[in-house]
């Protein structure tokens, strides 16, 4: 996480932000998993590194990183969110399980004409895109039609 580590801490001094040991912890929990994390989670394994960091503390950094495009954060039913660190290997979209909030990562997409178009078409000057798509994994499809 070097590289990205520098990358990230630019852009906190950027905006007026400084890494604190606390958003240390949160960037290392994440960085370190390939998974969607919850903040939770990300809680829970934050303490291992440093004991005395709260909730409010994980939700703030959380929506820090996010507004930064440091990380990436998925809505999934309800008011459930899970975050990833963006990888330097380009954008990702998401196939989310309306059942069990299971999120699938996928990179393939091929918007790129559509982008153009829809900026020609309304003058807006699109930086990227999300994608996400909402449905039953194949366990909650199965569970639902036993």
């Amino acid at each position: 996480m070097k590289l990205i580590e520098k990358e990230i801490i630019a852009k906190l001094r950027r905006r007026g932000y400084k890494l604190t040991p606390q958003r240390r912890a949160v960037l290392n929990v994440i960085a370190a998993s390939h998974e969607h994390l919850t903040p939770a989670a990300i809680y829970e394994r934050g303490q291992q590194e440093h004991p005395g960091i709260g909730l409010v503390t994980i939700y703030r950094t959380l929506e820090m990183l996010a507004e930064l495009g440091v990380i990436c954060k998925v809505n999934t039913e309800g008011s459930s969110r899970s975050y990833l660190i963006r990888r330097a290997s380009g954008h990702h979209h998401h196939l989310i399980c309306s059942g069990c909030n299971t999120v699938v990562d996928f990179t393939t997409c091929d918007l790129g004409e559509l982008e153009q178009k829809l900026s020609r078409k309304t003058g807006f000057k699109i930086e990227g895109h999300l994608l996400e798509f909402i449905g039953y994994c194949q366990k909650c499809q199965k569970v639902a039609s036993a």
